[in-house]
């Protein structure tokens, strides 16, 4: 994987921004002193008059965010997942949730892949979290070409929109010219008949690696990317259970309430299967390097090549 391209899509998230506000006036970044952290001070460097740095404040950059929406503006407030979703939690249901406002979440550092910040700023949480806000839309993007689309697409998208992204820079495993994104449309990645695979954000590309060593044993996998958690593609999801009769989610993310839960939610109801979830389970995380932490957290390939023969 050393000649494959990498790049964390935080750096896609301030990239993907600059390159709207070129073209769309109405964009505003708000911050919350983490301008360098979250990759927004590219914008602000491109557009310092549409960039508010509210400090260390996230609850009241929410209420910033609204305002905005409130009188015109399309503001994405930025920060660390942890705080995004967490700390401001309140205002992110009460003052942008509930009126329905045009305010993209642009979160950062999400997940374990965070590595040495530690527990505290590993937010395994947030996507539960976010997917109780009603009206609220919930996207995970698996790579720079992918994220940097997405931040179109919730641009272009009018209500809530919130964005996960990461701090490890992952390979680019999409082609940015035959790539397209649709906000609820998943996308599959490859054909099978034995299980199918349902990974989003940098579990895709560890579930396509896991993939590899499943064939070599003759196990025929399906690989289906969900980048937009909710509204959840329940119909390419249930088309899929029913063809294989087996369904693996693979997130890095608590398996109570993220992409496993939406999958069952959808299952349950419409195509009763057996499910295995792989993701965090119900705890902490710890600080560490980020690729010692994913291995340890068995969010790696050959973590869900394992699990997944093992299912089967």
């Amino acid at each position: 994987m050393s000649d494959v391209k990498k790049i964390a899509t935080r750096e896609s998230y301030g990239n993907a921004l600059v390159e709207l506000g070129k073209e769309h006036e109405n964009l505003v970044v708000l911050d919350a002193d983490l301008a360098g952290a979250t990759k927004t001070g590219v914008f602000k460097k491109a557009f310092p008059e549409r960039h508010i740095d509210c400090g260390i404040a996230e609850a009241n950059m929410m209420g910033i965010a609204a305002g905005l929406a409130a009188c015109g503006k399309v503001p994405f407030a930025s920060s660390f997942a942890m705080f995004a979703a967490g700390r401001a939690f309140e205002q992110v249901r009460n003052s942008i949730g509930y009126p329905h406002l045009n305010v993209k979440i642009g979160a950062t550092h999400a997940g374990i892949s965070v590595g040495e910040d530690g527990a505290t700023h590993q937010c395994n949480e947030d996507i539960a979290l976010m997917r109780a806000i009603p009206g609220m839309v919930v996207i995970n993007p698996c790579d720079d070409v992918e994220a940097r689309a997405a931040v179109k697409a919730a641009y272009e998208y009018v209500g809530p929109v919130y964005l996960r992204f990461g701090r490890l820079a992952i390979p680019v495993i999409n082609n940015e010219a035959d790539y397209h994104f649709e906000i609820g449309k998943g996308i599959t990645l490859k054909e099978g008949k034995d299980v199918t695979i349902i990974a989003t954000g940098l579990c895709v590309n560890e579930a396509l690696q896991a993939n590899d060593l499943l064939a070599k044993d003759g196990i025929d996998a399906e690989i289906i990317n969900i980048h937009t958690i909710k509204p959840l593609d329940e119909e390419l999801v249930i088309a899929s259970a029913k063809k294989t009769g087996k369904v693996v989610t693979v997130e890095e993310h608590s398996v109570i309430g993220g992409l496993g839960s939406a999958v069952c939610d959808a299952l349950s109801q419409n195509a009763p299967t057996k499910v295995l979830k792989i993701g965090i389970n119900d705890c902490f995380g710890e600080s560490g390097p980020a690729a010692d932490l994913i291995k340890k957290y068995e969010l790696d390939a050959e973590s869900i090549y394992k699990k997944v023969k093992a299912f089967l």
